[in-house]
């Protein structure tokens, strides 16, 4: 566990401890501030500030009248506070009343703070209140739950920004593909027909054209008939079946790179199916959904299935399609760099040169396919003094956003981010390109300058056509939308074939925000079956179920994501959405069993 995730793991834990007095006082019989409250139903962070209204009335009772009554409100966390001061009270007949507006600047300590009124009363002046009310305890801060390139602790750094690329050979992009090996019933050991080896042919044909492998998993899967059997290692024993053969055929320089899971007693693999089954109209393929998204155990959910009109000759078709070890490879396409040039490369890198007897081309696809980001500094930066062109800069830049994603150090990370900015001011000065606009725009979101980030993507975005550079850059734009509160504009952003499980995460919460529920669980839902352990898809589809009243659901999909994501695990405890929750035992115990 990281530092910054146990800090913060202890001020949680603090908030805790002040939610239950919280929950005590909220039981307390009040007699003067029992009225008192806030208008919204909680604190929500829109466009940089919390805004809210208190409101209410102290009442004026023979037995009970206050004396020389007094309101103050103070809003305050473990570490810092407003004190809003004493609020004007409107004497009536029968009562003191209050109604005052409040919009104040968001700081990151409001999200576990609480809001209270204090009552006093009496000639003398005290430092002691006669009365506490707590009026509201946290904020709703789902629009920070938006991906911007932002690390989180625990969680895989993002890859933010983007390189010039070489002509149009995109070497830099990344390469995604998904390869099916079928088994016989209840077996797992490797079946030699026809259908397999041209899945092997297929799959040395992409490692051949992309050898800069990124990662390799396969997954075992085991069909729900009766045919398959009851052993839950069947899955798994498929999933090292296939490894073995990959290893056996040295498919890949490195098998240690390979990783091995296994699915079993699980209906995610079946809703894949369903999802692209052509036989289903949309109102049957949402019946089985339905029943798939419903948070019941698995064997409940196969009763119910059973009772849908049509299973059993679904079932026959897709069923078969289970049998399956499924390998996913992300891969980047290789230098095209022969021996002769890179020798000549590592010599002039090490020489003080005017000219090179490479070509720009070739200092260009060097860089480019260099696999460390400090061998790609040396080669940008020699760039710079050779040839006069804005891509080493950009680039030069790119490696410095992408250092500065790597260390915790914050000085040392604004120490690259100043540096980024002024390579890619330079790029820009020699010609202005959506690239550095747009790697501009990402330093500026990670500083939490929304306003002028999107500025620069929006340069970005009038200077290409270029469907992949715009499906990227719009999708930042979309997260700043978030950030903003455009939440209907930011749906708008997502209108792209997207592979990233955050873009979906991104383009789920956007229509969550904006209040279209459905749209919004499609996209959590394609998040979750992008990565199941990304884990904010099943955050995402938690939030729905609670704000459609489905807590049982909600439980079930918070319990998914903490346990594929320990960050959420704290944003669960705090989160003003699962505030009926917390008042569950069941809550505190599914959250510590996924840890």
């Amino acid at each position: 566990m990281s530092a910054r995730l146990f800090l913060k793991k202890i001020k949680i834990f603090n908030f805790l401890i002040l939610s239950m007095l919280v929950q005590f006082s909220f039981g307390q019989d009040l007699r003067f501030l029992n009225d008192i409250d806030v208008k919204q139903e909680k604190l929500v962070y829109l466009r940089d500030s919390v805004r809210f209204t208190v409101k209410g009335k102290i009442p004026i009772e023979s037995v009970m009248t206050p004396r020389n009554p007094q309101m103050k409100l103070v809003w305050k966390s473990e570490t810092d506070s407003i004190n809003f001061g004493m609020l004007s009270l409107k004497k009536n007949l029968s009562d003191y009343a209050v109604e005052k507006d409040f919009k104040i600047p968001f700081k990151p300590w409001m999200e576990s703070a609480v809001l209270e009124a204090r009552f006093f009363q009496g000639k003398k002046a005290s430092n002691q209140p006669y009365e506490i009310k707590i009026l509201r305890k946290g904020v709703d801060t789902t629009p920070f739950l938006a991906k911007i390139g932002r690390v989180v602790p625990d969680e895989q750094i993002p890859t933010v920004g983007l390189a010039i690329p070489v002509g149009v050979t995109g070497r830099e992009a990344v390469r995604n593909r998904e390869f099916q090996f079928f088994f016989n019933p209840g077996e797992s050991n490797y079946l030699k027909n026809s259908s397999n080896e041209s899945v092997f042919e297929d799959m040395t044909s992409f490692l051949t054209e992309n050898p800069a492998i990124v990662s390799v998993k396969i997954t075992g899967l085991q069909s729900p008939e009766q045919r398959e059997g009851r052993s839950s290692r069947l899955g798994m024993d498929r999933a090292t079946s296939i490894k073995s053969e990959i290893v056996k055929r040295n498919l890949l320089l490195r098998d240690s790179i390979i990783q091995v899971s296994s699915r079993w007693n699980d209906w995610f693999d079946l809703r894949l199916l369903l999802r692209d089954f052509p036989e289903l109209s949309t109102s049957k393929k949402d019946s089985y959904y339905a029943i798939l998204m419903n948070g019941e155990d698995f064997l409940t959910q196969q009763e119910q299935l059973r009772s849908i009109n049509g299973f059993d000759q679904l079932s026959r078709q897709l069923f078969p399609k289970l049998r399956v070890a499924k390998v996913e490879i992300i891969a980047k396409p290789g230098s095209g760099l022969g021996t002769e040039k890179t020798a000549i490369l590592r010599q002039e890198l090490e020489e003080n040169i005017a000219t090179s007897k490479l070509s720009f081309l070739d200092w260009a696809i060097a860089g480019e396919t260099a696999p460390r980001l400090e061998e790609k500094a040396r080669i940008y930066s020699k760039m710079t003094t050779l040839f006069r062109s804005p891509l080493p800069y950009n680039n030069l830049g790119l490696v410095r956003m992408r250092e500065a994603q790597r260390t915790l150090d914050r000085d040392v990370q604004e120490n690259l981010w100043n540096e980024a900015e002024w390579l890619l001011q330079q790029a820009i000065k020699l010609e202005n390109n959506p690239y550095s606009l747009h790697n501009l725009g990402q330093i500026y979101a990670l500083k939490g300058n929304y306003w002028e980030a999107y500025k620069y993507l929006s340069g970005a975005s009038v200077l290409t056509r270029d469907p992949e550079f715009l499906m990227i850059n719009e999708s930042l734009r979309g997260a700043l939308d978030i950030l903003r509160g455009d939440y209907k504009l930011a749906t708008l952003r997502y209108d792209y074939a997207f592979t990233d499980p955050a873009d979906f995460f991104n383009k789920g919460l956007a229509y969550f925000l904006a209040g279209n529920y459905g749209e919004a669980s499609l996209a959590f839902e394609e998040s979750v079956i992008r990565s199941r352990d990304f884990g904010y898809g099943y955050y995402g589809l938690a939030l729905v179920a609670i704000n459609s009243g489905q807590k049982e659901v909600a439980m079930i999909q918070l319990e998914k994501a903490v346990a594929a994501n320990e960050s959420l695990y704290l944003k669960a405890l705090i989160d003003p959405n699962f505030d009926e929750l917390r008042g569950i035992p069941e809550f505190f115990q599914i959250l510590r069993r996924s840890k």
